[in-house]
């Protein structure tokens, strides 16, 4: 138990940690993400609707998102209440947010300061063996426990419509954090499990802030595209 307390402890102190680098040394706006909650237990088997497996039926995860909704897509792993409106590089705001609720997952505001596209795990993986082949620098990648997120410079609808108009055929599993969009960073634990650093951020010499290297979306798109229309996982959200 006194392991276990200690873990949660040091878990704490990161989350906050890493908020405050974001927010006060990137220049990333933050919000806490909505967390989890215990399941009760007479919830964690569904009645109806649910997967089952061979030889029963299979459980649902022990914790449950703190949002209205029963069936969340993704427990967690979005803004709740603060509202992702609500994202700041304030540290006194970011300390008192995270002293307030200590577990609560880091969500980034894409569009302003930085934007994500994301992709799943397994198309993820071959694409970033793909560019260090052709020794193509990557920015910092996240890794969730469905998918890859791959962090780039801002940009604007406009500018990624054209360059998908550049496509063939663009996959619903190749999915984009531009304006009014977010990713959850690390070390955030969400319902699915926890986030982490694929590939962690490195200072940009550039930056006077210390801020990292980000890459061009239009450097990554073609290459993610290929590999995302290799791995399709389907329409619906998942983190």
């Amino acid at each position: 138990m006194r392991e276990i307390l200690g873990r949660r402890r040091r878990n704490r102190s990161a989350l906050l940690s890493a908020a405050l680098t974001c927010a006060e040394q990137w220049r990333w706006p933050v919000v806490p993400g909505a967390g989890v909650q215990p399941r009760p237990f007479r919830d964690r088997f569904g009645d109806r609707g649910e997967e089952r497996e061979r030889g029963g039926e299979r459980r649902r995860p022990a914790r449950a998102c703190v949002c209205p909704r029963g069936d969340c897509p993704v427990p967690g792993a979005h803004p709740y209440d603060p509202p992702l409106l609500a994202a700041t590089t304030d540290p006194r705001m970011v300390h008192w947010w995270w002293t307030q609720r200590p577990d609560a997952p880091i969500v980034a505001a894409t569009g302003g300061a930085v934007a994500a596209v994301s992709l799943p795990a397994a198309a993820g993986a071959r694409v970033l063996d793909y560019f260090d082949a052709l020794r193509v620098r990557t920015g910092p990648v996240v890794a969730t426990p469905r998918r890859h997120v791959l962090l780039v410079r801002p940009y604007s609808f406009d500018e990624l419509g054209d360059l998908l108009a550049q496509q063939d055929w663009v996959p619903t599993s190749l999915r984009y954090h531009g304006p009014a969009g977010y990713v959850v960073l690390p070390p955030s634990r969400t319902g699915s499990g926890g986030v982490r650093w694929e590939r962690p951020p490195a200072a940009d010499p550039a930056s006077p802030g210390g801020a990292p290297w980000l890459p061009g979306v239009a450097d990554l798109l073609g290459a993610l595209v290929a590999a995302s229309v290799a791995t399709p996982d389907g329409s619906r959200l998942a983190y």
